[in-house]
C-alpha cells in the first residue's frame, strides 16, 4: 500500500525506499531491502504555500509506484548479517 504525502509513519532510507515504520521495525529491522542502508523518519512535504511555492500543490509527489516485493527469508539472512553495523558505518 503507498503511503500519502501526508503519513508521519513512513520512514526512508538515503535511496528514498519507503515503507510504513511497523515494517522497518518489525520485518525490515531497519535494514533496507534494496540498498543495505538504515531508515529515518520521512519528512511531511507541507500542503499549504508557506513560502515560495515549496508545497505539494506546486510540486506534487510523483505518481509512479515501484514495487519492489520483499522476500521475508531471504532478507532476513541478508538482514541478520549486517543488522549489528550501525547504519552509518554499513
Amino acid at each position: 500500500m503507498a503511503l500519502p504525502p501526508e503519513a508521519t509513519d513512513a520512514m526512508i532510507c538515503t535511496f528514498e525506499c519507503t515503507f510504513c515504520r511497523t515494517c522497518v521495525e518489525e520485518v525490515l529491522h531497519n535494514v533496507c531491502p534494496n540498498c543495505g542502508g538504515g531508515f529515518s523518519p520521512r519528512p511531511v512535504r507541507p500542503g499549504k504555500n508557506w513560502k515560495g511555492d515549496n508545497f505539494l500543490g506546486k510540486y506534487p509527489p510523483s505518481r509512479t509506484v515501484r514495487r519492489r516485493p520483499v522476500d521475508r527469508d531471504k532478507h532476513q539472512a541478508f538482514a541478520t548479517s549486517i543488522k549489528p553495523i550501525a547504519p552509518a558505518d554499513r
